[in-house]
């Protein structure tokens, strides 16, 4: 099995690191690759609630729910992958074979829906892992919750890289049909070879694009974001992923810079150099170029984009072939439909 990492990065709350040692075992390929082919385990998730709030003022959400902690996608540079050590566990192979399920889910949201102090606005799925990893197929918590949504009108924005989406069409063109979605679709790169390297367990670049095709012409809303665009490996490939997603029918584009935040860092640059040895050092350049020197800046209005001259050009290229392309936001959701649902205990509300 592929992963994204071949780390057991020590957890930063934890006093004591196991540090392996190797030295015996240089040479047995066999061992070394088994142990690192590990099963991606389900494990039960008794969160209490499923909607988070967030107050960082370059996210342009406030309310967001993740039905998954962990991602069997396997991205090395996801940037929620420290959020694992908060469990006791590393953000290397532990976040992406340990994946924690919300059983309690699409309850847990009916119930966030029907609070008397609930003012509806938008909903984003997910702000952290990805609603429409492997997971999705067999638990189905992801269209749970969006049929709640839909029987409530309550709009719902969506950030994904899996063409699972594709799974839920139905329900979603009924929401398209009333402005309650909007889909973001992640394409980092058109090569497939590149993207099965950087993120193992997500669909291809020419399955995503046809998922961009299939929600456009079901008329949903489609955005199209290249994220990560990481300097020196896939920002060459920026017009072209752009210009195929225009082609697809999204209706706007967008990018994020590659973070490397806390224990993200060494599981990146892990991958970077075993899997792109010729390009390592020019990409991690690059990348400083973009930080002030370092690999990460978690400054506010500078994480997303970056800055200096590699970041400013890179930014004026998206402009250009927005304009070019003629890229343009999505219509706004519409919060006025909303009607809350019946709780769990029945009791419905006076007014």
């Amino acid at each position: 099995m592929r992963h994204g990492s071949n780390l057991d990065p020590p957890n930063r709350f934890e006093k004591t690191h196991t540090i392996p040692d190797f030295e015996q075992l240089e040479w047995d390929d066999e061992y070394l690759n088994d142990r690192a082919a590990r099963p991606i385990q389900y494990l039960a998730d008794t969160a209490k609630s499923i909607v988070v709030t967030n107050d960082s003022p370059d996210i342009p959400f406030r309310y967001s729910a993740n039905p998954y902690r962990g991602c069997a996608h396997g991205c090395s540079y996801c940037y929620a992958r420290p959020y694992h050590e908060y469990l006791g566990l590393n953000a290397g192979l532990d976040f992406e074979t340990k994946i924690f399920v919300k059983q309690d889910a699409p309850a847990l949201f009916r119930d966030f829906l029907s609070r008397d102090a609930w003012q509806p606005e938008p909903i984003i799925f997910c702000g952290v892992t990805d609603c429409y990893q492997p997971a999705e197929r067999q638990y189905r918590l992801t269209r749970q919750c969006f049929e709640i949504a839909n029987a409530c009108s309550q709009p719902i924005s969506i950030i994904t890289k899996n063409a699972l989406v594709l799974r839920d069409l139905p329900v979603l063109a009924k929401m398209a049909a009333r402005n309650l979605i909007q889909v973001n679709v992640s394409i980092t790169t058109l090569d497939p070879e590149l993207a099965r390297t950087m993120e193992p367990r997500t669909s291809i670049p020419a399955a995503r694009l046809r998922a961009v095709e299939t929600l456009a012409r079901a008329g949903v809303p489609v955005r199209v974001m290249v994220a990560p665009l990481i300097p020196g490996l896939n920002d060459h490939e920026a017009p072209a992923v752009l210009q195929a997603a225009q082609e697809a029918g999204a209706r706007d584009a967008g990018y994020v810079l590659l973070r490397l935040p806390l224990t993200v860092e060494p599981v990146f640059l892990e991958w970077l150099h075993r899997t792109q040895p010729l390009k390592a050092e020019k990409v991690e350049g690059l990348v400083r170029q973009t930080r002030s020197g370092k690999l990460n800046n978690s400054t506010w209005g500078q994480r997303m984009v970056g800055e200096g001259q590699i970041a400013d050009q890179i930014k004026a290229m998206f402009q250009v072939y927005k304009r070019k392309l003629r890229f343009g936001p999505l219509p706004a959701l519409d919060c006025d439909r909303f009607q809350p649902p019946v709780a769990r205990s029945g009791q419905m509300r006076l007014f």
